[in-house]
């Protein structure tokens, strides 16, 4: 008896100059279940993906979906045939509304005219289904990430898509609304809809899934059931080698303080209020809390890019004032932003302007530019973080999210940082690329330079930081030591002020 697959894509190869991204992969995917495909950044999952939804043109291979054998020419074809895809970076018109962005392209007609009525009751019909409580006519960039992350969903389920691939979708979500998401993918299930689930989080994917397929190098390496794979086993498949721990153990000494935070007040009302701590040397103070809690906002209000109404900042014993980031890197300052393609990197220049972008005024000299310098510091980067790309003049768009990421750090270690603010920076990233960058995060404070991280991922947060500072609506609700800190002491002091 044939197997029974809503999906079949054999056989699949694709190159780009200098770069084999895709060998021969086969993915098969059955109806009612969700599939998660793994593997790290640069694996060749995205590419893969592109291919299915006729953005990239296979060089070799074949795709069957629902028993037919097809050829999907574009995005529009792969949802007309009945495929649909939520991104992990979200790809809305954010001055329109809510309901605009869902039915964008497909608008209900009565004559003539756009059918509101029947575009409103339909879009409130989708989000009853889904649990979803927002008005459909609310502006979208009224919206966080992550409730913008859940429109992104009620848009895909619309399309009534036999197969739905999710790409990093609770990468913004909070637990109350990953556990959402996943009453949502059950009740999808029952409907015999198909999910390709990508995800670097080890916990969900066990969670959700009912098989796993994983990459490596534009390889298919296996696909199992997931009760077969231990994380051990998926995380050895997916980096080719054995990760017997997933933070780096380093012993913090603690060193000077280099930072006094005192009574700060953000100018906007619904920002951080009265929030004071010390930074050391060598610390890595980890920054948790719920969405909403303001930890950007306390990161933007350091870095200059958040007005302050009140508060001192001292450095090294000295009062300081960031008015703005050239202030705050003149400080001594750095941050690596959460959203990587909106506010980290420049997607259609090169990754060597990428690399050198922030240090630029180090290679001037009068009216002049010098090349050299620029190309040594690109070189630096691309070596000392192990960037995986073609060469320095490569769009950085093209490459992977880990290896954005990597850029956009690397960039900022070219500016001597004594404190790097890093918002999410393992945000999307897979578990080898993460290793490399908590590493990264430890050999500065081993120079006895300062980190201040940001994370929703709770293993991440106790696994990497010296010190916890948790946030509650704005408010500082406590500091945890690393050895005394609890999942359960985070949470409960997360919800403090609330």
């Amino acid at each position: 008896m044939a197997e029974n697959y809503i999906l079949e894509m054999l056989g699949v190869e694709k190159t780009f100059p200098g770069v084999r991204a895709l060998d021969g992969v086969n993915l098969r995917i059955r109806p009612g279940t969700v599939h998660a495909l793994m593997g790290e950044n640069g694996a060749g999952k995205s590419t893969l993906m592109k291919c299915l939804f006729g953005i990239y043109k296979m060089d070799q291979g074949s795709i069957r979906f629902d028993g037919k054998d097809v050829t999907i020419k574009n995005s529009l074809d792969a949802l007309n045939q009945g495929i649909s895809m939520v991104h992990q970076e979200l790809n809305q018109v954010r001055s329109t509304r809510i309901l605009d962005n869902i039915w964008l392209g497909r608008f209900p007609k009565k004559g003539l005219f756009v059918d509101e009525q029947k575009m409103l009751k339909d879009t409130q019909e989708i989000f009853s289904n889904l649990g979803i409580s927002l008005d459909p006519r609310q502006k979208t960039k009224t919206l966080p990430v992550s409730q913008a992350q859940m429109v992104e969903i009620a848009k895909a389920v619309s399309y009534h898509s036999k197969l739905i691939v999710m790409d990093e979708p609770t990468s913004s979500l909070t637990q109350r609304e990953v556990d959402q998401l996943f009453r949502i993918i059950r009740e999808l299930k029952k409907q015999n809809v198909a999910i390709i689930y990508i995800s670097h989080k080890m916990d969900e994917i066990r969670e959700i899934s009912d098989e796993v397929t994983i990459m490596r190098d534009g390889h298919w390496i296996c696909t199992q059931p997931i009760e077969k794979l231990s994380t051990n086993d998926i995380v050895r498949l997916m980096v080719g080698r054995s990760l017997d721990n997933r933070f780096p153990e380093v012993a913090y000494e603690r060193g000077e303080k280099i930072l006094e935070v005192e009574h700060l007040t953000a100018v906007a009302p619904d920002s951080i209020k009265d929030v004071t701590f010390d930074l050391y040397r060598g610390e890595i103070l980890g920054v948790a809390g719920l969405v909403g809690s303001k930890r950007t906002d306390l990161l933007e209000c350091l870095f200059g890019d958040r007005r302050i109404a009140s508060g001192t900042l001292k450095k090294d014993g000295t009062i300081i004032t960031n008015k703005n980031p050239r202030q705050a890197k003149g400080h001594g300052f750095a941050m690596v932003t959460e959203e990587r393609r909106a506010t980290g990197i420049f997607g259609e220049m090169s990754v060597g302007f990428n690399s050198v972008i922030a240090n630029i005024r180090k290679y001037k000299k009068g009216p002049f530019v010098f090349d050299g310098p620029m190309d040594e510091d690109t070189k630096r980067v691309i070596t000392s973080m192990k960037v995986k790309t073609p060469s320095k003049n490569t769009k950085i768009r093209s490459l992977s999210g880990g290896n954005q990421q990597k850029v956009i750090i690397g960039r900022w270690l070219l500016t001597d940082p004594d404190i790097l603010l890093m918002d999410e920076p393992t945000r999307g990233i897979d578990v080898g690329a993460k290793y490399e960058i908590y590493q990264i995060m430890q050999e500065m404070a081993r120079e006895g330079k300062s980190v201040v991280m940001v994370s929703s991922e709770m293993p991440e947060i106790l696994g990497v930081s010296d010190r916890i500072l948790v946030m509650s609506n704005g408010r500082l609700a406590g500091i945890l030591n690393k050895k005394d800190a609890t999942q359960e002491q985070i949470m409960e002091l997360s919800a403090k002020y609330l």
